[in-house]
């Protein structure tokens, strides 16, 4: 109960530098949804986090204009370190990212729609990888919410 409020304040705030766009398309278990523009999207927070460098999310954007369908996003807690793996582990899968600085992605749509495919039959989901100082950067994530997120923001910019 209260991480769905505390989670509710973060998409708020989120939220508030597009506001005058923005729509929210409903929020599910641990993840909103929003249409924004010429995209749309389905975000969460982290239930536990092992740094505390920035607000890191974890989103599913569309991008119709731009040609982007479904593509996994990662806002890390901390800056990753050069050269560093970044991993996804959902309940026991492993998948890595590509990553710089403070972001992450998939390599391509391929490994978007095997993330996205384990993200809806999972749990949970970590994203692992070093710092620039060399310490651990563990983010967790609950999944419960995600699916029908991520088709919310599907199906609104199917409709845009």
């Amino acid at each position: 109960m209260f991480r769905q409020i505390g989670f509710v304040i973060f998409v708020a705030g989120f939220a508030a530098s597009a506001a005058a766009q923005q729509r929210s398309l409903g929020v599910f278990g641990l993840w909103g949804a929003f249409q924004d523009g010429g995209r749309c999207y389905a975000i969460a927070e982290p239930v536990r986090q092992s740094v505390r460098g920035t607000r890191p999310y974890a989103s599913v954007g569309n991008w119709p204009g731009r040609g982007i369908r479904s593509q996994l996003h990662i806002r890390l807690s901390g800056e990753q370190r050069a050269q560093s793996a970044v991993l996804v582990r959902i309940d026991g899968r492993s998948f890595q990212l590509i990553g710089r600085g403070w972001d992450a992605w998939a390599a391509d749509a391929r490994a978007d729609a095997e993330l996205l495919a384990a993200m809806r039959a999972g749990i949970e989901m970590m994203v692992e990888t070093r710092g620039t100082d060399g310490r651990l950067i563990r983010d967790h994530y609950q999944l419960r919410g995600a699916a029908t997120a991520i088709d919310a923001a599907a199906v609104a910019c199917l409709r845009a």
